[in-house]
């Protein structure tokens, strides 16, 4: 992969967790409706994983900090699987068909394949 396209593709992705992370914070409904019912603190927790979106989303971009956030990243995608199942197990309580939200749970593997693509150092090559 170029180098440019490596670039490219880091600040997409970051881009999509700090604009996901501002989201938690600008309509923390949606959010809570994920929660799981065995979880304490719905509020609180969307808050948190909100700020720690938007914390690693940044971070990723910073060279120094990059390769931390993707594993930051990883371990998030894995924290927050939970809430994406219960939201396929509840879909009457989203617009959206649950063939959809069923469809969107492999995407997690597919972000944390993203993710992990920038746990490593790049050569000089690019």
């Amino acid at each position: 992969m170029s180098a440019k396209a490596y670039r490219i593709g880091k600040a997409a992705f970051a881009g999509i967790f700090v604009l996901g992370g501002i989201g938690h914070f600008v309509a923390t409904g949606p959010y809570m409706r994920i929660m799981p019912d065995y979880l304490p603190y719905h509020r609180e927790l969307v808050l948190l994983s909100g700020a720690f979106e938007v914390a690693l989303g940044v971070m990723l971009l910073v060279p120094r900090t990059s390769r931390l956030a993707a594993w930051g990243l990883i371990a998030l995608l894995v924290a927050v699987f939970p809430a994406n199942v219960e939201m396929y197990r509840h879909a009457d309580r989203f617009s959206v068909p649950a063939w959809a939200l069923l469809a969107r749970l492999p995407l997690q593997a597919l972000l944390i394949g993203w993710a992990y693509a920038y746990t490593k150092p790049r050569d000089a090559t690019g």
